[in-house]
């Protein structure tokens, strides 16, 4: 059993009664919260002899934080200029992503991957929820994905996105990729991996396609994670082909319930709102992507008002979640037109929705600072200016925490970064192979 002591340091334990602990410590020991008490208490706890012991003084220590909704595989599209200028959403996927996917190999899937993580754990994000394609690499490439996260300690739900957009071939290829992959997933029982069911989005989808999807999902107890009413033209297209709007679309074809994720959420009316709601579907929010894409913006208010486990992704512009916090809450104070809205709002998506939505998933108490809790764990540098305590955190969170640097990152109970250092992985070399292959897919682009 492997002990590890955080000492001197100012716990956040956030959850739904957050606390703010003034040198307080935190042992974990091997994958769980031990002990959360002040450090006078120390001298009188047991700690064994080779237990590693961490000085927190002037940092805070806080649960990891979550991306709900991400895409490593564009980490091999930063910096690519050889896409025709897109006047809208659907020209960006024409001209961008779907031609990027349509180049991955195996290798491609495993060190975007990679890459993508090293970054997490440099910005204190320990869980990841990822959405994949690879069109011409399916097979084998959530197995690929899943050497990348077992090698980088953090923990990840993963599922291969479904879609005819390249044809029914294609189509039965993801099928049977998430197929296998939740079938390996729930024989392992892993605490690390977990997966759904992945379709890409209404519009992209037929009848029969999403038939057989709902089929295979039922058969091995999956639920989904899709992207949902991202753009207009999902809305259109879906009204156009089928009759109905895309989450009614969804709820008629059993895709919803209450470990399915629904992405993006642009433009729903009241009237899905209220499906989503009625079926406990969660909805992952991803503002910085929706503005970049000039799709919209989610109302994460109207969500939260309305009773929806609202969350929030990055939809692989960042991993940076604090980042990401900042821009949500800006972005709803531009759509209502009012610097008095969405603060909270956000705020909750982030730390206390998006640790609900893992903890569905996992089935496992996760994102929270707690005895008995994963040991999911980061240390940031800050010293406050002012008073910091439950009440003002919110305040710091947003405009001091979020300016501040990770020092240290532990997943599961494994300390994956110390003093800014990564511990098991060799950045330079995961680099230097990621742009070797960048490169060949780039010449081909």
């Amino acid at each position: 059993m492997s002990q590890i002591i955080l000492k001197n340091g100012t716990v956040v334990t956030l959850g739904d009664n957050n606390q703010v602990l003034q040198d307080h410590f935190v042992s974990i020991r091997d994958d769980v919260i031990e002990k959360v008490a002040h450090n006078k208490e120390l001298a009188d706890f047991k700690i064994d002899s080779d237990a590693t012991i961490i000085n927190a003084s002037q940092k805070l220590v806080m649960p990891g934080f979550i991306n709900a909704h991400m895409h490593y595989y564009s980490s091999f599209a930063r910096g690519l200029n050889k896409a025709a200028p897109s006047n809208n959403f659907t020209e960006i996927l024409n001209n961008l992503w779907w031609r990027l996917d349509k180049k991955l190999t195996l290798d491609d899937c495993y060190f975007s991957a990679l890459v993508a993580n090293i970054e997490a754990i440099k910005k204190g994000t320990t869980t990841i929820i990822d959405h994949h394609a690879s069109v011409n690499a399916v097979k084998g490439s959530l197995d690929k994905i899943a050497q990348a996260v077992k090698q980088s300690g953090l923990r990840a739900c993963l599922c291969y996105e479904v879609s005819d957009r390249d044809g029914e071939a294609i189509a039965k290829q993801g099928i049977a990729e998430n197929t296998e992959f939740i079938q390996s997933i729930n024989e392992s029982n892993s605490d690390q991996l977990k997966a759904l069911f992945g379709l890409h989005a209404s519009f992209t989808i037929s009848d029969e396609t999403l038939k057989q999807a709902v089929l295979a999902a039922k058969n091995c107890q999956a639920f989904f994670h899709i992207h949902t009413a991202e753009d207009l033209a999902d809305q259109e297209i879906t009204l156009e082909k089928t009759g109905k709007r895309v989450v009614e679309r969804l709820y008629s074809a059993g895709v919803l319930g209450d470990k399915t994720i629904c992405v993006h959420g642009v433009h729903l009316n009241d009237s899905e709102i209220d499906l989503l709601k009625t079926t406990d579907t969660m909805v992952v929010c991803n503002p910085q992507s929706n503005m970049n894409n000039a799709v919209g913006i989610s109302d994460i208010v109207k969500m939260t008002e309305k009773g929806l486990l609202v969350g929030l992704g990055t939809d692989a512009m960042t991993v940076n979640m604090l980042e990401e916090l900042r821009f949500a809450i800006w972005s709803q104070k531009l759509k209502y037109n009012h610097p008095g809205v969405g603060f909270m709002e956000c705020i909750n998506a982030l730390i206390n929705n998006n640790a609900k939505i893992v903890r569905r998933l996992w089935d496992e108490k996760i994102g929270e600072l707690k005895e008995g809790f994963k040991a999911d764990v980061i240390l940031m540098d800050y010293s406050p200016p002012t008073p910091l305590d439950s009440q003002t955190f919110a305040g710091h969170l947003v405009f001091g925490v979020s300016q501040a640097s990770v020092d240290t990152t532990i997943a599961n109970g494994k300390i994956l970064m110390q003093n800014k250092k990564l511990q098991d992985l060799d950045e330079r070399q995961i680099h230097d192979q990621a742009l070797e292959l960048a490169q060949r897919l780039w010449s081909e682009f």
